[in-house]
């Protein structure tokens, strides 16, 4: 099976900057968005016919947002976490597999001044709670935007970026707590190497162009399904958004 992952910024923009032909072309079985920042109802997908959508939208239009698209049939999807002060932005979405979840999520970033890193750390306790009651019963994929790049090498800058949003202390080890709670960085178990960034600023001229990037987008796996994961790939050849697609494929 192949899955993919992309933060698309806005996916009524993206479907005109190269996410339509990436969706036509890539020939992924389920496909995870973040930050669609529509409605259901404002997207047509009449053009990409034999995939099942599961949308979860933010009550605030136009804001965040996350969509899983699979052409595998899938027993359950259910939207959020259960908890009211987080599930008004439309950040998480549950689909139940014969042999696993897959869970899409969309991480609240922790704004600057790290305005908002007590509410983000609140998210992520219940995010992780969240993947260990399903691991009861089976094992996990999840994937999406977690807004925070973990340790040096995920980030061009480390040092001048140290205690910014997504690479403060704080987010950093609370990303840990994932890896200490069974999961896997899947990208991590195939490459090792630096300089694989997954979102470049467009506040610098060029930054993409010059690989001036953050690792943010993730595959995380239960270690149980550590045998069937066959490849992870940052696809940084793909654009129509500032974030690129990271593919996975399992079997």
């Amino acid at each position: 099976m192949k899955l993919t992952t992309w933060n698309v910024n806005g996916i009524r923009a993206s479907l005109n900057k190269g996410l339509r032909e990436y969706m036509l072309e890539g020939d992924a079985d389920v496909i995870c968005l973040q930050e669609t920042k529509a409605q259901q109802e404002q997207v047509d997908l009449a053009w990409f016919p034999g995939y099942s959508a599961v949308w979860n939208s933010a009550q605030k239009k136009g804001y965040s947002g996350t969509l899983i698209l699979s052409r595998v049939p899938f027993k359950t999807s259910t939207l959020g976490l259960g908890i009211d002060e987080h599930d008004r932005e439309g950040r998480l979405i549950t689909v139940e597999f014969p042999d696993f979840y897959v869970v899409n999520v969309y991480t609240p970033n922790s704004q600057a001044e790290l305005a908002r890193l007590d509410y983000r750390l609140s998210w992520d306790d219940a995010y992780r709670a969240h993947l260990k009651k399903l691991e009861k019963k089976k094992p996990v994929i999840a994937c999406g935007d977690l807004n925070c790049a973990h340790q040096e090498i995920d980030l061009a800058n480390p040092k001048s970026n140290r205690m910014n949003p997504g690479f403060s202390d704080e987010e950093r080890a609370s990303f840990t707590k994932h890896l200490e709670a069974g999961f896997l960085d899947v990208f991590r178990q195939f490459d090792p190497s630096p300089g694989r960034y997954t979102w470049w600023t467009q506040r610098t001229p060029d930054a993409r162009a010059k690989n001036i990037g953050w690792r943010l987008d993730y595959w995380l796996a239960s270690e149980k399904l550590k045998p069937a994961l066959k490849s992870c790939t940052i696809r940084d050849d793909v654009h129509g958004s500032d974030h690129c697609p990271v593919e996975l494929v399992v079997g």
